[in-house]
Parts: C-alpha cells; structure tokens; sequence
C-alpha cells in the first residue's frame, strides 16, 4: 500500500511522540488545550506503519539503504 520511507530512529521517534502526546489528552481533562494534543495520532499511525505520506510527497527517506 505505501512504501516504507521510515528508517528506526525516526519511528521509535514518532511513536513516542505520539504516545506522549497522547497521553497528555487524557493526564489533563480539564485544559483547554488537551484536544491539540490529538494530534499525536498523525506521529504515532506513521510510525507504526513505517510510512510517511509527507516524506513520499517530499521523496525523502530516512530507512538505510538495501545493498545487493
């Protein structure tokens, strides 16, 4: 379905961004803020997927290199 275009640092990155993120939506119920912090669900799906649409539209990649 999509190229993988994540290299490792660059995914356990994203996942715990997002999971950071994440998890200050539900560590603050009250603030007023705590909905931009849904945005930790972008890091966290292109993580876990190993694909980033915005590095594909770019055509960057941070995965190594295949050498036959």
């Amino acid at each position: 379905m999509f190229a993988k275009n994540v290299g490792g640092l660059d995914r356990i990155l994203r996942i715990v961004a997002g999971l950071v993120l994440l998890s200050l939506f539900f560590l603050y119920p009250e603030a007023s803020w705590r909905y931009f912090t849904l945005i930790g669900i972008v890091p966290l799906a292109t993580g876990l997927m190993s694909s980033c649409p915005l590095y594909s539209i770019m055509g960057l990649s941070t995965c190594p290199v295949k050498r036959a």
